[in-house]
């Protein structure tokens, strides 16, 4: 091994689930000090994860951490993902830089500040984390159903429009929301990417990737869903808690909401890696207020990288 290899200590999740082997996998590099820009983003390609996590030392002392988030091919500012599962790797170890690591934790981030809640069990270990998602709730252009379908491999009869029409929406990071009309259309969907790169040449004022998030309702307050991000080398993501998030806080416009609504979305069934979100969505004065994002997650690895 050459003298001049460094070190980097890195930890695995699966997040959105209680079991291994499902939900979304995330790399976490706990102690990312003296990482380049170019070393994240190697590091986020080897792992090929939908994301991976570099913790820094916060920039401002009463924050936990400085948290940046790559996918195989960007830096993105915001995901629900490895918030939720960066919160729990590092409130399982206890500590971060030397300080200890509360219940109660603010991440730095591209989008903002995120803040984190962590909930124990009877034993102390941590069992669910919950994100505040940091962005307001933006909503860009609609999409016709005959221009949408094709990018997503479906028809139009297959896309439902009574609520709403495909529509780019955020609360951090920005998606394309579409609803279906049931489970077996959710299930042939799948991104085309000649129509989909069209697609983003018309709409290039978005300033979007065009990852799409389809979904349909199987209960009351309770969704199925499929996320698909080419552009960023993300075949199908098995959960994605920032498109859960900007749908919460979408569907908060286009129908009367309560002061207070609780989703389940269920993502990740088609690709075997059932995963469960849950949101909390608050509105102030009948208009969008806030969206907390739920999950459990569960280790998977432990190690080092070589650099």
């Amino acid at each position: 091994m050459p003298n001049s290899s460094r070190t980097i200590p890195f930890v695995t999740v699966d997040v959105f689930t209680e079991t291994r082997f499902a939900g979304n996998p995330l790399a976490v590099i706990t102690d990312a000090r003296g990482l380049s820009d170019k070393e994240m983003q190697q590091i986020a390609a080897e792992f090929g994860y939908s994301e991976t996590t570099f913790a820094l030392p916060p920039k401002e002392p009463g924050n936990t951490a400085e948290v940046r988030i790559f996918t195989p091919v960007t830096e993105v500012p915001f995901a629900g993902n490895p918030n939720v599962g960066t919160a729990y790797v590092l409130a399982s170890q206890g500590t971060i830089f030397g300080n200890p690591v509360s219940d109660r934790i603010r991440f730095e981030e591209k989008a903002g500040l995120v803040e984190v809640s962590v909930s124990r069990n009877d034993t102390g270990d941590v069992s669910v984390t919950t994100i505040r998602a940091p962005g307001p709730l933006t909503i860009g252009a609609s999409i016709p159903q005959e221009v949408m379908a094709p990018c997503v491999g479906l028809s139009s009869g297959d896309i439902v429009t009574s609520r709403h029409h495909p529509t780019f929406a955020s609360v951090g990071l920005k998606f394309i929301l579409i609803e279906v009309k049931d489970l077996d259309t959710l299930a042939r969907a799948g991104s085309r990417l000649e129509p989909l790169a069209a697609l983003r040449q018309e709409y290039a004022a978005e300033n979007c990737d065009c990852a799409t998030f389809l979904y349909t309702w199987v209960g009351q307050d309770h969704l199925r869903a499929r996320m698909f991000a080419p552009f960023d080398n993300v075949t199908e993501d098995p959960a994605t808690g920032s498109a859960s998030a900007a749908l919460g806080a979408f569907l908060t416009t286009i129908e009367t909401p309560p002061d207070e609504r609780h989703l389940l979305i269920e993502q990740g069934v088609e690709m075997g890696r059932r995963s469960l979100i849950r949101l909390t969505i608050r509105t102030r004065n009948v208009a969008f207020d806030s969206v907390e994002i739920s999950g459990s997650s569960v280790l998977v690895s432990r190690g080092e990288l070589l650099i």
